[in-house]
């Protein structure tokens, strides 16, 4: 019997699985790589659903997107320096002051601030289409994502009898907006497709890009005693 070719996500798929099974479970980036992977089984077994009218783009989409992850691990894995959106979450892996619930957001901070922009133009390129030929793809992913991100919140959130930290974390936390970061990575996705003929600027709006994200990130990172 001939063996079934494996797909791009299915691809994507195993790799972040086999992060899970070689980081500790308490490390920073297996956090966010545990919310990260149930976030793509959940839009693959939805594009299998016939959920997104256009599976190409869809596919195209998610699998460019999560290669800028993989990337990252890729690139610290190896001793070099991954984008700076990524590197608060590399260098603060370990800390033992820094919630669970914080490596998540701050891993979604980096891949959605910084790599869903980037992704949208690299998906557009590879399909020879607009980014408005993918709002629907995008509206659609961020909307999972948005789901995901409230299941994050109520699981990882420290209980009542860490109320003396759970003031200060939510108060940080709170700060940081899913629907504000998607918002802001359509515009520069928009913006980035507007100035590809440019690369100077292109390239140096994506540099202020990756640091202010790494700013963030860095914020959402701040240890707690």
């Amino acid at each position: 019997m001939a063996q079934t070719e494996q797909s791009p996500v299915d691809t994507v798929v195993e790799r972040m699985h086999s992060f899970r099974a070689d980081w500790p479970a308490t490390d920073g980036v297996a956090v966010f790589n545990r919310v990260y992977l149930a976030v793509t089984e959940e839009i693959d077994r939805r594009i299998d659903g016939g959920e997104f009218p256009d599976r190409r783009a869809a596919v195209t989409l998610d699998v460019l997107f999560a290669r800028r992850y993989l990337t990252a691990v890729d690139a610290a894995a190896a001793g070099h320096r991954p984008p700076a959106c990524w590197r608060p979450l590399f260098q603060y892996r370990r800390h033992p002051g820094v919630r669970p619930v914080q490596f998540a957001l701050a891993g979604i901070n980096a891949h959605i601030g910084h790599d869903l922009a980037l992704a949208v133009v690299d998906s557009c390129r590879t399909l020879g289409c607009e980014p408005a030929d993918l709002e629907g793809e995008f509206d659609r992913v961020g909307d999972i994502l948005t789901l995901l991100e409230e299941r994050i919140r109520e699981d990882l959130m420290p209980g009542p009898d860490l109320l003396a930290i759970a003031d200060p974390l939510t108060h940080l936390l709170g700060s940081w907006s899913l629907d504000r970061a998607r918002d802001g990575a359509w515009s520069a996705a928009r913006l980035l497709w507007g100035v590809r003929e440019l690369p100077g600027l292109a390239e140096e709006f994506t540099e202020r890009l990756d640091t202010g994200v790494g700013l963030v990130g860095r914020c959402l990172l701040t240890p707690w005693p």
